[in-house]
């Protein structure tokens, strides 16, 4: 029988317990993923007892108030607060979403936090975004016209607008690429939902004129066809945006095109 095991200085340990010094009777346990590279420890589980009487009602204002009263060593990403950046995407209570946008009381139990799958892992729950980022960067994710005038809006019907509705939303938080197996294997290749969904966006722009270009660029057996219509990343997208969908529809255009 064949036996895989992770290395020895990968394996997850059980970390430090924090107590709660409050005294207060509404507390929840959060354990958090935690890992500092510079130390040269195994990563491992640390717990908070947090006192929920006195914390806003978000995943992220549990973990601010976690680095801000107990432990400043915690290190995560985070800006606006509001999901429009996506700077605080992770993974709480087994599936990816945003901190900012998750509630605390929608989690039954323990709250769990781990950093987003698949990403290699910088500091406790911060991930490498820089491939994510390079290859959005490959499908040249601005408009592409002939037209010299910068002085003269470039005009859309209210139709051909329409039809970006559900792409341009995306804030590019990883939330559906690293919940998608076939980007987990096949990472180095493989664009992702969150990068063809991008791609499809401006596909799908009447007022872009390089669509033929833009269609050959990811007609590719690895960066399109490792889609294997699995629908993790429709199912974990904050923004309720369908990346499966646009995939599909590339698909389609390749055929008819």
């Amino acid at each position: 029988m064949v036996q895989i095991s992770l290395p020895k200085n990968s394996k997850v340990q059980k970390g430090k317990y924090y107590k709660d010094k409050t005294g207060s009777k509404n507390i929840r346990k959060v354990n958090v993923y935690r890992w500092d590279p510079s130390s040269g420890e195994n990563p491992r589980i640390d717990t908070y007892e947090v006192d929920m009487d006195n914390c806003p009602s978000k995943v992220l204002d549990v973990l601010n108030k976690i680095k801000n009263e107990i432990d400043p060593s915690l290190a995560y990403r985070r800006s606006c607060a509001h999901g429009v950046c996506g700077s605080c995407a992770m993974n709480m209570d087994g599936k990816n979403g945003l901190a900012c946008t998750k509630a605390h009381s929608e989690i039954k139990g323990d709250i769990n936090i781990y950093p987003l799958p698949h990403l290699k892992v910088l500091k406790d729950l911060i991930g490498d975004l820089n491939t994510l980022y390079k290859q959005y960067a490959s499908v040249e994710p601005w408009l592409k016209t002939s037209k010299k005038n910068d002085n003269i809006e470039n005009i859309q019907s209210i139709n051909d607008r329409s039809k970006l509705d559900g792409l341009y939303e995306c804030i590019m938080c990883a939330c559906c690429s690293t919940s998608c197996p076939s980007y987990w294997w096949n990472g180095d290749k493989y664009l992702g939902p969150a990068v063809l969904l991008q791609a499809y966006r401006w596909i799908m722009d009447s007022r872009d004129e390089d669509r033929k270009e833009r269609l050959k660029k990811v007609a590719d057996e690895l960066k399109l066809y490792r889609c294997h219509t699995i629908m993790n990343c429709t199912n974990s997208c904050p923004k309720g945006l369908n990346p499966a969908k646009a995939i599909a529809e590339i698909k389609k255009m390749l055929v008819t095109v």
